[in-house]
């Protein structure tokens, strides 16, 4: 049999039942340090049957939320044994019975949560993921369905924002810190960054300020800063918050009057405090902002439709690119969670598995 007929059937879904692909995974069965209780395996992954598709990761990346979950720290907790990650871009290699809106060769990233996805191959339905365009590149791609869309959801759904207005963020060296700057620069409104002092200070404010930050200060600085009290800069509308702490006091200090902050992280595990006198005299509001909460209850909104067909399009326009990041063959798992957990330098790296 020629391989073009094979393939052929296979995509037909003729024969199917008697077909399988070894798929390498990283599985765990308790919860723990991620270089210690993560294992690679080898699993048999039958063809597709009907609504099923087989998919070939192209890359996975290894975000903190994955980290925590295995540590057992993180709300959402799998059933054992589990498979690390959430969120990957992948090939399509077969398609089963009833399948219509994908092809061998699409592109496709999880359209649902919690698919574990540092896997070299997996068997889908349908339904649970999202076709991407093959013009996008795998950095992209992959880590397309967190960073972005959080950056995306704070500051379209807190404060109606409009060019020329300010937003304040810390960490803005983290990959949802990027995304926000670049999704600033491309909306016209005026990102200032916070971030930790730290040797290649003036490195790193370059790096952010090529993004398209407006400011970029450290912690420091942002407590004698006279950049919105001199009119250099509108007093900020909304604050992004990954850190907490002093850190999030200090930056809820420059949001002008009924503003807003949202927290999406704790990374300083400190808790974010509120003085009275912000609450009764400026009128500040604090929220919180979970993306696997937001993604759950819009499924199926055209809301979403609408923010990744955005995404899609500034990322191919060049405006919105991958964090920094380094590919590393899932082999190098105890390397790669290793570092994730102890990340250093002058710009926050993401690890990316390729299988």
């Amino acid at each position: 049999m020629s391989v073009l007929l094979r393939n052929l059937r296979l995509t037909t879904g003729r024969f199917q039942r008697h077909m399988s692909v070894v798929a390498s995974v990283l599985r765990y069965s308790e919860f723990g340090d991620p270089a210690k209780v993560i294992q690679v395996l080898e699993e048999t992954v039958s063809y597709p049957a009907n609504g099923e598709v087989l998919v070939k990761t192209l890359g996975a990346p290894i975000n903190p939320a994955d980290i925590n979950t295995i540590q057992g720290k993180y709300p959402v907790k799998p059933q054992f044994p589990a498979v690390g990650g959430n969120e990957c871009v992948s090939e399509v290699v077969a398609v089963g019975g009833q399948v219509g809106g994908l092809k061998v060769g699409d592109r496709v990233v999880p359209f649902a949560t919690g698919l574990g996805t540092w896997r070299s191959h997996a068997l889908y339905k349908e339904g649970s993921l999202m076709k991407v365009p093959n013009s996008i590149g795998i950095a992209e791609a992959a880590t397309i369905t967190v960073n972005p869309c959080t950056a995306y959801r704070m500051l379209k759904d807190f404060v109606p924002l409009k060019a020329g207005d300010t937003v304040i963020q810390n960490g803005a060296n983290s990959a949802c810190g990027q995304a926000v700057i670049q999704l600033c620069r491309a909306w016209g409104v005026e990102c200032v960054g916070i971030v930790r002092d730290r040797p290649e200070f003036n490195k790193l404010r370059v790096y952010l300020k090529d993004l398209g930050a407006a400011e970029i200060l450290t912690e420091e600085e942002l407590r004698t800063t006279k950049i919105f009290k001199n009119g250099l800069f509108k007093k900020p509308k909304l604050a992004l918050n990954c850190v907490g702490g002093k850190n999030a006091l200090e930056v809820s200090r420059n949001l002008d009057n009924q503003g807003i902050m949202v927290t999406y992280g704790g990374m300083s595990r400190e808790p974010v405090t509120v003085p009275t006198a912000s609450l009764i005299f400026k009128d500040l509001q604090f929220s919180g902002f979970w993306m696997t909460r937001w993604t759950k209850n819009n499924t199926q909104s055209p809301k979403r439709t609408e923010m990744f067909t955005e995404l899609f399009e500034l990322i191919e326009k060049g405006a919105l690119k991958a964090p920094a990041h380094e590919m590393i063959a899932f082999t190098d798992y105890v390397t790669a969670v290793t570092n994730a957990l102890n990340i250093q330098g002058f710009v926050g790296k993401k690890y990316i598995f390729t299988f």
